[in-house]
């Protein structure tokens, strides 16, 4: 049954479009647990917060190379089966860490988590990119992407408020969603792969099926495409100064201990405060509308977009860190009476006022970079291409957000021994903000080179579809049946 409300229908459809997404964003719920809680984790195991940290800089490295591994497989088999693998992995990492009474412990069941993690991402996204038409891309994209960014606040969220009196809960609570997520897939519209391409329409409409799949012999092919270049490395500097924001707890918890508030008030102060300042990431649909809109006119709009995102937001962060921050809390205020109070200086202290507006900004800006840089590599590399792609955009940047977590971390206790926290914090985020300088760049180059391979590669899939469309007696002719004035034959 193929109506609207059957097998391949429109709800059918719909509904595994919002488990694709919903998926997306319960990844990043289980990476944004463990930043917030890097005290009490550390108190309770007997370790420094750095040697925490390290088990997040390790993780975000781990999740990347596993992703490569996922994406590869994904993209010459059955999605599905590796999309839920990866999600009951993931599950039982958490079960694990809430679980572990040690230090290694906690390591080992992270980078479990993190094995199985790599395969939503990777696998999503070739997914997804299935679902969608050049046309619209940036704008689908952005609320991929932006369920990623809910998705970590809701981590941040998470740990830091329902694991303040334990650090643990917040890891049992998420294993139970990831398992419940997995019996969701179960019931998931099977996405043919191409679908959304016009120029392989002929062959959908014939009754056929794409069958091009990635082989080791075509990786060399990937690389021969300029701006999968310039977009796979542009995450290494990108995420440097991106990985360093998983801090910003901190430094808003220092802030709040150094008005004189307790260790756990804090914890939510921070917490809240950093979820308020990247709802900013929801103007990310804004910078795919406007990255759609100047593709159509130009064929290096998208990257256009991304590299004025970039780069514009760069004082607004370094401002951002160094504006003082203060929050009045009522005496033996509960956890509701902390998140009340913060909410509430957003509107009464001038300074947590402006810290907000330049956060929204900030983000808003940068986050024109997530459903652009999603949308081209869609747009310049075929349907068996696009996660293996993704998933090598992902190593990188996870190279890079790994370096920038740790590297930040170190940067931190190098100052503490001359600035007391907060400012050794404000400092050292200020600092790593320049790593942006490069990614902006190399958006712009890949302004220059992204037309001639779109173009490749439509006329790549134009060629195949002619030669692939099963044979049949054509329709009666319609025009611009297939958008480029072709007919079945």
């Amino acid at each position: 049954m193929n109506g609207r409300i059957g097998q391949g229908g429109t709800v059918h459809r719909s509904y595994s479009v919002v488990v694709f997404i919903v998926l997306a964003s319960l990844d990043n719920v289980a990476i944004g647990l463990v930043p917030p809680l890097y005290t009490p984790i550390a108190q309770d195991l007997g370790v420094g917060k750095g040697s925490v940290g390290v088990v997040t800089a390790v993780s975000f490295l781990v999740t990347a190379i596993a992703a490569v591994a996922w994406a590869y497989v994904g993209d010459r088999g059955n999605r599905k089966p590796v999309l839920m693998a990866g999600t009951l992995i993931w599950a039982g990492g958490l079960v694990g860490t809430a679980m572990a009474g040690s230090y290694l412990a906690v390591l080992a069941a992270q980078l479990v988590a993190s094995v199985g993690l790599g395969a939503v991402a990777s696998v999503g996204f070739s997914v997804v990119s299935d679902l969608i038409s050049p046309r619209r891309r940036g704008l689908v994209m952005s609320f991929w992407g932006l369920s990623q960014g809910i998705g970590t606040l809701a981590g941040t969220a998470l740990g830091g408020i329902l694991g303040a009196g334990d650090w643990r809960r917040p890891f049992w609570a998420l294993s139970v969603v990831g398992v419940a997520a997995t019996v969701a897939y179960l019931f998931t519209y099977d996405i043919r792969r191409g679908q959304s391409e016009p120029a392989l329409a002929a062959i959908f409409e014939a009754g056929g099926e794409y069958e091009h799949r990635i082989s080791r012999a075509e990786l060399p092919t990937i690389a021969a495409r300029r701006t999968n270049v310039w977009l796979i490395l542009q995450g290494l500097s990108a995420q440097v100064a991106f990985g360093s924001f998983v801090w910003l707890p901190q430094l808003l918890q220092a802030r709040a201990q150094a008005q004189g508030y307790p260790e756990a008030t804090a914890i939510v102060v921070g917490s809240v405060f950093a979820v308020l300042f990247q709802l900013g990431g929801a103007l990310s649909i804004v910078g795919g509308l406007v990255g759609d809109r100047l593709q159509r006119r130009y064929a290096g709009g998208r990257a256009l977009v991304a590299a004025v995102g970039i780069l514009a937001a760069i004082p607004l962060y370094v401002a951002l860190f160094l504006v003082p921050l203060r929050v009045d809390v009522p005496d033996g205020a509960g956890t509701g009476g902390v998140v009340t109070a913060v909410l509430t200086s957003i509107v009464t202290e001038p300074t947590a006022a402006l810290c907000f507006v330049l956060a929204l900004v900030g983000l808003a800006l940068t986050s024109a970079n997530s459903p652009n840089w999603f949308a081209l590599i869609a747009d310049v590399n075929p349907p068996e291409h696009r996660g293996t792609v993704y998933s090598l955009g992902n190593l990188v940047n996870g190279v890079g957000r790994g370096s920038g977590s740790f590297f930040v971390g170190t940067a931190f206790a190098v100052l503490a021994g001359r600035y007391p926290p907060p400012t050794n914090y404000a400092l050292g985020l200020a600092v790593f903000q320049v790593f942006f300088l490069p990614t902006g760049i190399m958006y712009l180059l890949a302004a220059r080179t992204s037309a001639r391979d779109i173009d490749t590669v439509q006329r790549m899939l134009r060629s195949r579809a002619d030669a692939e469309t099963p044979h049949r007696s054509p329709p009666a002719p319609v025009a611009g049946t297939l958008g480029d004035g072709r007919r079945n034959r």
